[in-house]
């Protein structure tokens, strides 16, 4: 170690070295005549040895003198370097300097070795015209600056001599901080207040040279991130440290501390690969969360990543690879700032990014490039500072110890969506723009965690599509919830079709299908732009508003714009928490009407169910997602798979159309009792057919057809249901009184017959028509089975009011209208539900028109209607005129039965006139003037006719007070004949018949029960009294 010390005897070696290496291409013609302005070998050797006080001779310095022949070295040499390069003088060296047990010895002879001026002076010589070029003949000598700034500028060189020199000295240069141009000078107080290490030239710091250039990377990175109690580096010191980052960018030796760090990682992992333009730092890059890594290493290797995060220069093949393309999109405006926006990794890539979703041309090594950075991003959370910065309380509190292979990201992403938890608006900018930047939606192999989630998924349901293609994640969602998905890779794909639902460019087919529509209608700017007036969540919202735009409207979208749209529609209805808009304005109403519908598809269904309890924001947009449904259904991904074997065998030409315009949902309906139809499919198509009945808005064929109809008639009404009758009042009235031209147009009124139809449980044929309109009415009801919209809607009804008929029917699809009949006695109390009252008023109105619609009255009036009725019955077309008769013959009735039923109409139109054709026709304009504020049904609007009858200041329409007249008579009359029970056998006998028998019997037994437990209490007391008074 002693004799290594011999500085006079190295300085001789490295000086002969360093120049027989830079010229040895040339040594042939340097001994005949001068090349390229450098001087012949033998006086630069005379030159050299004028620089040292070595006492070897002037033959021995240029003859075949070498290093490993010294006794003073041997025992070094032979304890530290490899045999095979003792014969290479510049190997032995390299060995001794990269050794820790010597290297220290070595430090300050290149220190003064780099600043003395002859030394200078050799390399003028070498870089005669170089040091003209690249601008260093200002430096000051006798510093090391001259020898440093060649160092710097070593990727302009073009003389071969020069660059050869200079490759050498660049080894030297970088073991020691000190040798650096300028770095001491800039760091000097960064280095004290950090205690990185000694600057004193002479004294034998404990830290070693490379350790203090990490030490204050590593202060850069903690400030970055904004960590606590981190020190502010002074600014030319920041530009030092990230100088020194890229101008050792291309060889890993270069990187002192890191060389040391992973010398064994690299043997290990890397021993093949080829020193040079940063092929040794990838090679670990790529290993870097292998177990087999060591700790110290990888540390390493995440402070440079880091460093490459906040200047891409730092990266030699990055920037070597993608330098044209940089320039020819002016993504590095800035170049004199390497640590300004324009040098920010993610900066580079959203620019390059841009340009290649605008169909531009990157080449091809940038862009391989570009995806192992953007994989990179996505492994490891913390080269993001902001997310460090912004995410620390999440990552404790949900994600800490999963710091690999972006398990990190994926459990951030995972508490974002609101899986685990909530999370500050900060980090999730953060995540955002970090998935923004990494852009795994182009190449789902950027994204590690959902790559090894999903290899089994891709391998057997999207083997037919090119690796690394965007249709791979496109496919994944396709299977989302099928039999072919795993757990794992559902949760993972969930978690990042989070985001980049969230912005419309994230998803590349959409972007390169759509942006010139965005541009036109939405007023986009480029893909790496923000625009404050149309953020990236609202673009797309503006994208599906054009969607369904008809001709007529204008401005539509392209079509292969629009199959895009649909796609995305198609994903987002899987999972609410995939639509942004929906799940911001409905999180309160998700939480308080649905926490316990977890089941796939039920959270949209259960805001559906509760879409008149919603809040406004909440209501506006699952209505506007229900009503764009009713024009698609396809949109319901999970409703068409569960339909798939109906739509095949039935409806395939529908579920083919481009457009779709309620078709399928139509053939759907018609198709319900099909044996194709499974239980799923048909709760679903059920659903549907409810969730329609809330807003005429989702019948997409009737509200094209009625809606001028509904804001001219029917202002300020929205459920289908008073919408329909609204609308056939209006028809009625009009034909009643035989106008010249109806209110309601033709094409309204043909799609009103069938949604009255259709609303009633009628199944229509295409190929088989029913004869009558009314036939599946009668149909409705005598069967309870042929109707589920009523059955669903009236759930909870049937069972409550109605449990005797059940229980007595041998089969519930045979009940001849008794349960509709038991329903009916029920509204007319008002004591059903909102959804069952909607149901029964449909039915009610429409038999109240044709009594053949009502069984009940049909089977016990029939030989009334023929005795006292037959000329209203023969009428072709009936609006009211047999039930009318009935009415005003209620005197003449000779069975029991039929009045009951007379008696149950009269009641029933009092509590909705609109169950009254008569006197709504006569009344219509009394209560368009004085009753136009008061909802339908429950007795509301008749209670408003009865009040202006009896205000002597309101002057009703003849017509109407006459009938109103009338009804008051035949109600009064009607409360005569339901008279008192005349005795014990007929209170008993008007109990049994009643529906709520059960109900009465309960509470006579549990009166019976309390009487006698009174009197046994009493019975004691008495006791009691009579043994105090015997006892006197």
């Amino acid at each position: 170690m002693a004799a290594c010390g011999r500085v006079e005897l190295l300085a001789l070696l490295l000086l002969l070295l360093l120049l027989s290496a830079a010229l040895c291409s040339r040594s042939v013609q340097a001994f005949k005549s001068p090349a390229n302005g450098a001087p012949p070998l033998q006086n630069l050797q005379l030159r050299v040895a004028g620089l040292s006080n070595a006492q070897a001779s002037q033959s021995r310095r240029s003859g075949g003198w070498k290093l490993a022949e010294e006794a003073a070295c041997r025992e070094d040499l032979t304890r530290l370097c490899p045999k095979h390069t003792w014969n290479n003088n510049l190997a032995v060296l390299e060995c001794l300097q990269d050794r820790k047990e010597v290297r220290r010895l070595l430090w300050n002879y290149k220190l003064n070795l780099t600043t003395d001026s002859k030394f200078e002076s050799v390399a003028v010589e070498v870089c005669k015209s170089t040091i003209t070029e690249v601008k260093c003949a200002e430096e000051e000598r006798g510093k090391g600056y001259l020898v440093s700034c060649l160092v710097d500028h070593r990727g302009n060189i073009t003389e071969y001599q020069c660059h050869q020199y200079i490759t050498k000295m660049t080894s030297i240069i970088f073991s020691d901080y000190r040798l650096i141009c300028g770095f001491m000078d800039k760091c000097v107080e960064d280095i004290n207040t950090l205690r990185c290490g000694s600057i004193n030239t002479g004294e034998k710091d404990l830290h070693s040279q490379g350790e203090v250039i990490a030490c204050l990377e590593r202060a850069l990175v903690r400030e970055a991130e904004q960590q606590d109690h981190a020190h502010t580096i002074q600014e030319e010191c920041k530009k030092a440290i990230m100088r020194v980052a890229e101008l050792s960018a291309d060889d890993f030796h270069l990187d002192r501390y890191l060389y040391f760090s992973c010398r064994d990682d690299r043997e290990r992992f890397c021993e093949n690969t080829q020193v040079g333009e940063g092929r040794v730092y990838k090679c670990l890059f790529n290993h870097k969360f292998e177990e087999a890594m060591s700790e110290k290493c990888r540390d390493a290797l995440t402070t440079r990543q880091k460093l490459i995060a906040q200047d891409y220069k730092v990266s030699y093949s990055l920037t070597k690879a993608c330098k044209a393309d940089l320039r020819k999109y002016r993504c590095n405006l800035d170049t004199n700032m390497p640590r300004v926006r324009e040098a920010r990794l993610s900066y580079l890539l959203l620019c390059l990014e841009s340009a290649v979703h605008r169909g531009r041309t990157v080449s091809g090594d940038c862009q391989g490039e570009m995806l192992d950075y953007r994989r990179m991003l996505m492994e490891d959370y913390s080269l993001s500072p902001e997310i460090v910065l912004h995410c620390r309380g999440e990552i404790d509190a949900h994600c800490s110890g999963l710091h690999r292979k972006g398990r990190t990201l994926h459990c951030l992403m995972r508490v974002s969506r609101g899986d685990k938890g909530t999370m500050d608006t900060l980090c999730q900018n953060a995540l955002q723009a970090l998935v923004q930047s990494a852009d795994p939606g182009a190449d789902y192999r950027i994204d590690r965690a959902l790559n090894e989630a999903c290899e089994s998924v891709i391998q057997t349901a999207c083997k037919h599509i090119r690796n690394g293609d965007p249709m791979i994640l496109s496919c994944l969602m396709e299977h989302l919830y099928t039999e072919k998905m795993v757990e794992d890779c559902e949760h993972r794909l969930l978690e990042l079709q989070y985001f980049i639902s969230r912005d419309w460019k994230l998803d590349p087919l959409l972007y390169r299908k759509c942006q010139s529509d965005a541009a036109r209608l939405c007023h986009t700017h480029s893909w790496n732009e923000t625009n404050e007036l149309m953020p990236h969540g609202a673009v797309f919202s503006c994208l599906y508003r054009h969607a369904y735009r008809t001709e007529e409207q204008g401005r539509r979208l392209s079509r292969d714009c629009k199959v895009e749209v649909q796609r995305i529609l198609h994903q987002r209805a899987l999972d609410v928490k995939l639509d942004p808009e929906l799940q911001k304005r409905c999180m309160t109403d998700l939480g308080k009407w649905c926490s316990e519908k977890t089941e796939t598809g039920q959270e949209l269904e259960c805001l559906q169910d509760h879409l008149e309890d919603l809040v406004t924001d909440c209501r506006d947009v699952v209505g506007n997602l229900t009503e764009l449904e009713s024009e698609d259904i396809q949109i319901e991904a999970l409703l068409i798979r569960a339909c798939e074997a109906l739509i095949q065998s039935h409806c395939h030409e529908f579920a083919d159309n481009q457009i779709d315009s309620g078709d399928l949902m139509e053939c759907l309906v018609q198709n319900k009792h099909q044996k194709e139809m499974n239980d799923k499919c048909s709760v679903g198509v059920t659903h549907f057919q409810l969730v329609q009945m809330k807003d005429f808005r989702f019948s997409y064929k009737f509200k094209m057809a009625c809606k001028d109809d509904v804001l001219k008639l029917c202002p300020n009404i929205k459920k289908k249901v008073d919408v329909v009758i609204c609308l056939s009042t209006t028809v009625r009235n009009d034909t009643l009184q035989d106008v010249k031209e109806q209110r309601v147009s033709l094409k309204c009124r043909k799609q009103l017959r069938v949604e009255e139809l259709e609303m009633v449980g009628i199944t229509i044929h295409n190929k088989s028509p029913v004869p009558s309109p009314w036939l599946g009415c009668v149909y409705l009801g005598r069967s309870m089975k042929l109707n589920p919209v009523l059955r669903k809607a009236c759930k909870a009804d049937i069972p409550k009011f109605c449990q005797d008929i059940l229980r007595k029917a041998s089969d519930d699809s045979e009940l001849e209208g008794q349960v509709i009949s038991c329903l009916k006695l029920k509204y007319a109390d008002q004591r059903l539900s909102s959804d069952c009252e909607d149901q029964i008023r449909v039915i009610l109105q429409e038999s109240a028109l044709d009594y053949r619609l009502d069984p009940q009255l049909q089977l016990h009036c029939s030989e009334e209607i023929t005795r006292l009725c037959a000329e209203e019955a023969a009428a072709q077309e009936q609006t009211g005129q047999v039930e009318e008769c009935l009415k005003g013959n209620l005197l003449k009735l000779k069975h029991e039965a039929c009045k009951k039923e007379v008696l149950n109409m009269l009641k029933e139109s009092k509590a909705d006139i609109f169950v009254d054709p008569v006197l709504h026709t006569a009344c219509a304009l009394d209560l368009k003037h004085h009753c136009a504020a008061i909802p339908p049904g429950r007795g509301r609007q008749m209670s408003c006719l009865l009040d202006a009858l009896e205000d002597k200041r309101i002057r009703l329409q003849p017509e109407c007070k006459k009938r109103m007249q009338d009804r008051i008579d035949m109600w009064g009359y009607a409360a005569k004949v339901t008279r008192t029970a005349d005795g014990f056998v007929d209170l008993a006998a008007r109990v049994l018949q009643s529906p709520s028998k059960n109900y009465i019997l309960l509470m006579i037994a549990l009166a019976v029960c309390m009487l006698f437990l009174i009197g046994l209490l009493c019975g004691r007391i008495t006791k009691r009294v009579t043994r105090e008074l015997k006892d006197r």
